[in-house]
């Protein structure tokens, strides 16, 4: 059910790729909300996957956007403003990439070439993101930023490799960067760590399914989906959580503060 939260809102969604990824939903929800957007994505990403079919359902134009490069951001912000008419309410930063993951590469045995790209990809794309925005002075107040992010920034989840250190950066950023963008333009920054979610990439970590089972088990409310994370950021878009910021919001359905659960104990105690 829509209730017009974002009506009159105006910003940028990175990292639609399919109907399964959680930016695409979330543009879907945002578009319901009455909010307006434009699309990004890396060009090969782009290619791979069918936002143009997104930005048909949503009105919403595309800028094809390397995150890592300055310069394709500037533009992006630039026209994204242009676009839609002034500066900007929000942004969703759903952005996440290891190369060591995908060719199989162990935590201890990483190609750091590969581990610097995705560190840049992953994490270091957030903090240009919101400098281009902070030196554009791109945001209006109130404004809200929000990235997503994995209980692996805090604990170990083996498989996860080298985005478990990309996902803590990208939470430090989030609080070191929102402090300036609080104090200087009252723009909110924050991160969502999402329970595991099967979207393209999530799929792409070893024993994923393994993730996904166990915290089902583990809790108490079950997964959030794609479609909790969507709803979820659009509370943090919204007018309603104006002085909530530097936080990483769990949205996990309580698996954050779990120890154990029965059904876990179950798969242990015989009989």
């Amino acid at each position: 059910m829509a209730h017009q939260l974002l009506k009159g809102k105006r910003g940028i969604i990175f990292g639609a790729l399919d109907p399964n990824s959680i930016a695409w939903i979330t543009a879907e929800r945002v578009h319901e909300e009455g909010g307006t957007f434009v699309l990004t994505n890396a060009p090969i990403a782009m290619r791979m996957g069918a936002i143009d079919e997104l930005a048909k359902k949503t009105g919403a134009q595309v800028i094809p956007a390397d995150a890592t490069s300055l310069e394709d951001l500037q533009n992006l912000v630039d026209q994204s403003v242009e676009i839609l008419g002034g500066k900007l309410d929000f942004v969703l930063h759903s952005i996440g990439m290891s190369v060591n993951v995908r060719k199989g590469r162990a935590y201890t045995d990483q190609n750091y070439d590969w581990t610097q790209k995705g560190t840049d990809v992953s994490a270091m794309s957030f903090h240009k993101v919101m400098q281009i925005l902070y030196k554009s002075d791109a945001m209006n107040e109130w404004g809200s930023i929000v990235a997503l992010s994995y209980i692996a920034a805090q604990r170990v989840f083996p498989d996860y490799n080298d985005m478990a250190d990309n996902k803590a950066y990208l939470e430090s950023i989030a609080r070191s960067f929102g402090y300036f963008f609080g104090r200087d333009k009252k723009v909110r920054v924050n991160t969502i760590s999402q329970s595991p979610t099967p979207t393209t990439a999530g799929k792409g970590v070893k024993g994923f399914d393994g993730f996904i089972a166990y915290a089902e088990k583990m809790s108490p409310l079950g997964n959030a989906t794609a479609l909790d994370c969507a709803n979820y950021t659009i509370t943090l878009f919204s007018d309603l959580t104006m002085r909530v910021t530097l936080q990483n919001l769990y949205n996990d359905g309580g698996f954050s503060n779990m120890g154990v659960s029965d059904a876990i104990m179950e798969k242990f105690v015989e009989e």
